[in-house]
C-alpha cells in the first residue's frame, strides 16, 4: 500500500493523525508528516483516515486499486 497526500490541498484538520497516528502526524499546527508505505496491518486505519479527510487530500494506491475518499470501502465495524 502506498499513501499519497496532496500537501497543497491539505488544510491541517488532522483527522488522519487522529485516526491513524502510526501513519500520520502533525508537525506544528500546519505541517503533516506521514509514512508513505505503512505496513498492511494499518490498512483499516489508513482507509478510515482517507474517508475522514474533509478536503480529500489523501489517496491510497496498491492492493487491488486506488482508494480515495469517494471509494474507501471500509466495512462497517472494521
Amino acid at each position: 500500500m502506498r499513501v499519497v497526500v496532496d500537501l497543497n490541498r491539505c488544510q491541517g484538520y488532522a483527522q488522519c493523525a487522529f485516526l491513524a497516528p502510526d501513519v500520520f502526524a502533525m508537525h506544528g499546527e500546519e505541517a503533516l508528516l506521514y509514512d508513505a508505505q505503512p505496513d498492511d496491518i494499518r490498512r483499516v486505519d489508513v482507509l478510515r483516515a482517507v474517508a475522514a479527510c474533509p478536503v480529500r487530500a489523501i489517496t491510497v494506491e496498491g492492493a487491488g486499486g486506488k482508494w480515495t475518499a469517494d471509494r474507501v470501502g471500509v466495512p462497517h465495524g472494521a
